[in-house]
């Protein structure tokens, strides 16, 4: 398989590299407008294209690892060429970019995906194999500042991840249903900004933050989900937290680690404090590049023919959420 890369600025950069070093792909090409960044790129063994259309005339498939404000005009020709694409999150620009996207490639019979990488973080994996009910999540991703992205918020840039990991891993869409109906309610007080009648599976939302800093509070009936996003830290934070009835669940995206505490079966008090004996267990998690994973599945869909893991439709759904988030708390 011939695979192309359309984008070499850092996250291009990994897909040339990956894609060098998987054995069903057989040949790399790489654009960008910036002709030396791509020839940067040699010491993989990439063919350098001098232009989008020969990048596109000579594929099969191709990464857009474009800046976001490109992605529906990038993608856009890929698809119109008949050329199965993985766009880097988030799918567009806008959900109306990324709803003119959806309808581009429903049609095709194409293997369009995106590109949320968390999904392929192996503690995800476990972690849905493990949760029944969660009744509290939190899940914070932290920064400290990054020249690397110009074009996305907080919201679209870090809390994108963990939207799509809440809201298409940990409390799926109702059965039968693309998006679920939800409605946004501000910070304080709260008619609604959006949404359908409330019925069995909605969610709300309340959010305060701004370009630099954001929180979300979600509730899925009476589960509560909390997401934090900040580009002012000092430390980078990954981490995921569930409460359910009979255990605990701690993970780190980072060290790719996951505690289980069981509930204590043994309370005391000792030298007038109180003490408790608990059930820690570590899950053993096979550790792995979450983006070599996501590459290796999207070049098997395209063999096989299977969707992806994460739709175009998934995708749009994440960004509508984003944009509800910072319609909250006026982030432009």
């Amino acid at each position: 398989m011939k695979v192309g890369v359309i984008g070499t600025g850092t996250m291009g950069k990994n897909h040339v590299r990956i894609y060098s070093e998987l054995k069903e792909v057989e040949e790399v090409y790489a654009f960008d407008v910036d002709r030396g960044k791509a020839k940067r790129l040699k010491e993989y063994g990439v063919i350098i294209c001098d232009s989008m259309d020969e990048l596109l005339n000579r594929v099969d498939a191709t990464s857009v690892c474009v800046p976001t404000k490109y992605h529906l005009e990038v993608a856009k020709r890929a698809i119109e060429k008949d050329i199965h694409c993985l766009i880097e999150k988030p799918i567009a620009l806008t959900t109306k970019e990324g709803e003119e996207l959806v309808n581009l490639s429903e049609d095709k019979g194409l293997i369009i995906g995106v590109g949320h990488i968390e999904r392929f973080n192996p503690i995800v994996e476990e972690i849905e194999r493990i949760i029944e009910n969660p009744l509290y999540v939190e899940i914070k991703r932290h920064n400290p500042a990054s020249a690397r992205i110009t074009d996305s918020t907080i919201v679209e840039d870090l809390m994108i991840h963990d939207i799509d990991i809440v809201f298409n891993v940990l409390y799926k869409p109702l059965q039968g249903l693309r998006v679920n109906p939800y409605r946004v309610f501000g910070v304080v007080g709260a008619k609604p900004l959006h949404g359908a009648e409330p019925h069995s599976g909605d969610y709300e939302i309340y959010s305060a933050g701004n370009n630099e800093l954001c929180t979300a509070l979600i509730k899925f009936g009476a589960s509560i989900v909390s997401l934090s996003a900040s580009r002012k830290a000092s430390k980078k934070i990954r981490t995921v937290y569930i409460e359910e009835e009979e255990f605990t669940i701690e993970g780190d995206f980072m060290n790719q680690e996951i505690y289980v505490y069981r509930k204590p079966g043994k309370y005391g008090i000792e030298n007038e404090r109180y003490t408790q004996e608990n059930i820690i267990e570590k899950v053993l998690v096979n550790k792995v590049e979450p983006l070599k994973e996501e590459l290796k599945t999207f070049i098997r869909c395209v063999r096989n023919g299977e969707e992806f893991s994460i739709t175009p439709v998934q995708a749009l759904k994440n960004l509508r959420i984003c944009e509800e988030i910072r319609r909250l708390n006026g982030i432009l």
